[in-house]
């Protein structure tokens, strides 16, 4: 490589190829950086063929845990996920393999398996780590909530230090295994976001006792309930219309939740100017006329960053707690799944309101209130920000109880993961908790179901099929305690 010197000072390499654009670069090191393998989805027949027959040679060649050949069931369900990890030339150096456990609908448990590094390629350079890591990234982008591997006894070490977690001893052809765990905290996580500061912020406020963190609070001496939400400030900039209609459908949601009529509602928005304001209204008044609901008065101010906050009104003379589940309630979960993801917040909310007629709408929100007083349940709680899973540890929360969510009894649209239907704004679901075989109210076009049960402690726990719980929320999730 020649240089070129310019004004006797600066010498300036001329270039050559790759390595001189590298140094030309500034950069190097980076040809001594250039990965050794790398980690991506199996494209095609023959890196499947490739990875398969690295299972056998090492499978049941080298350890002869097999007979003739390791495949089954799993290789040949389209839902099953092969990763491959690639050498610099291309060639298969090891795979993965992961996939839903059972051949019914996918819950969101899947497993992992068939791990395997080509013997001429294990050393150093951590193959089967990076393997290991990218499935437990492709689960949890798969919206998968428990993920297991049942691996052999000598690698369990390198999965704990990978973060799993040790279930149980087990054997796999007659080999002593260890079903292994990976820790998914994607429930927890939403609730402590969106939650978890509460209960030291508002322990000062001169609130009354008796609905502590209800959705609506019911003013003394009337038969009142008041509700009030205000919408993530990023929404009302940059999708006005969709901001002004969720303003309405959270606010009627939190009035049903309490069982409560809606009488009306007020509204304070701040916009840019006035074209921003007449999309943030528009929106608003939509959902205003399809609920019947009307605009009682607000306040409106152009000229600063967008905001939108609706305050509600509604009318009832017996208020359902989010405070009133006990162990041994039946919990319930009545959701519309119909709709589908609103473009911009794929799985984060679920659009089930927009295309449904006005009737449909009030049938669905007049659930508690439109029932007989001894048909109301003990608590409940429209699911909002903290998902279904916070949600429901907000409901268990308020009545000094624990939950437990039956994991393949929710009510679930097909198109949702259930990493992204247990932590998603749906648009409307309650959650209620009452005697079991209580009779359960009216949904009009919602779908209900009874999908676990509260009992004592804190927290909420997932139940899968095979009668395994795994932790959700480990403790309360607002920290303002029982109602």
């Amino acid at each position: 490589m020649s240089a070129v010197y310019l004004d006797g000072s600066v010498a300036v390499p001329s270039v050559d190829g790759p390595r001189d654009i590298l140094a030309l670069l500034g950069d190097r090191s980076t040809l001594a950086r250039q990965p050794a393998f790398r980690v991506a989805e199996a494209d095609g027949a023959a890196d499947i063929a490739a990875y398969r027959r690295s299972r056998r040679d090492v499978f049941v060649h080298e350890q002869g845990l097999f007979a003739r050949h390791d495949l089954d069931d799993r290789d040949s369900d389209p839902r099953t996920v092969v990763l491959v990890a690639k050498d610099p030339e291309g060639t298969v150096v090891g795979g993965v393999r992961l996939c839903p456990v059972g051949d019914g609908p996918d819950i969101g448990w899947w497993q992992g398996g068939r791990l395997v590094v080509a013997p001429g390629a294990r050393g150093p350079h951590g193959i089967g780590a990076a393997l290991v890591r990218a499935a437990c990234a492709r689960a949890e982008a798969e919206g998968v909530l428990r993920f297991d591997a049942t691996v052999q006894a000598r690698a369990a070490t390198l999965f704990r230090r990978l973060g799993w977690q040790r279930v149980r001893d087990t054997t796999v052809a007659g080999a002593p295994h260890v079903l292994m765990r990976w820790p998914i905290n994607r429930i927890a996580a939403q609730a402590a976001a969106t939650k978890a500061a509460l209960g030291p912020l508002l322990a000062g406020l001169p609130a009354p006792a008796g609905f502590v963190g209800d959705d609506g609070a019911p003013v003394p001496g009337t038969d009142v309930i008041a509700a009030c939400d205000a919408i993530v400030p990023s929404m009302v900039e940059r999708d006005p219309g969709w901001a002004g209609w969720c303003a309405v459908l959270v606010n009627v949601n939190d009035l049903a939740a309490m069982g409560a009529s809606p009488l009306g509602l007020l509204d304070a928005v701040g916009a840019r100017h006035a074209g921003h304001a007449a999309r943030i209204l528009a929106g608003l008044s939509r959902a205003a006329e399809a609920y019947g609901v009307p605009v009682l008065g607000g306040h409106t101010q152009l000229g600063v960053p967008a905001a939108l906050s609706v305050t509600a009104l509604g009318r009832t003379r017996h208020p359902v707690p989010g405070g009133g589940g006990r162990p041994g309630h039946a919990v319930r979960l009545t959701a519309d799944l119909g709709g589908g993801w609103r473009p911009g917040y794929r799985g984060r909310q679920w659009d089930s309101t927009t295309h449904r007629h006005a009737d449909e709408l009030r049938a669905m929100t007049g659930m508690l209130a439109g029932a007989a007083a001894t048909a109301r349940p003990a608590a409940a709680k429209d699911v909002s920000m903290a998902g279904i899973g916070g949600t429901l540890g907000m409901l268990a929360e308020a009545g000094g109880c624990r939950a437990v969510l039956d994991v393949a009894a929710v009510p679930r649209p097909g198109t949702a993961t259930v990493g992204d239907w247990f932590t998603c704004f749906p648009g409307f679901a309650m959650l209620t908790a009452d005697e079991p075989g209580a009779p359960p109210p009216p949904a009009g076009p919602a779908t209900g179901a009874v999908c676990g049960e509260l009992t004592a402690g804190e927290g909420v726990g997932l139940r899968w099929p095979d009668g395994e719980i795994t932790e959700a929320v480990t403790s309360t999730v607002t920290g303002m305690g029982t109602a």
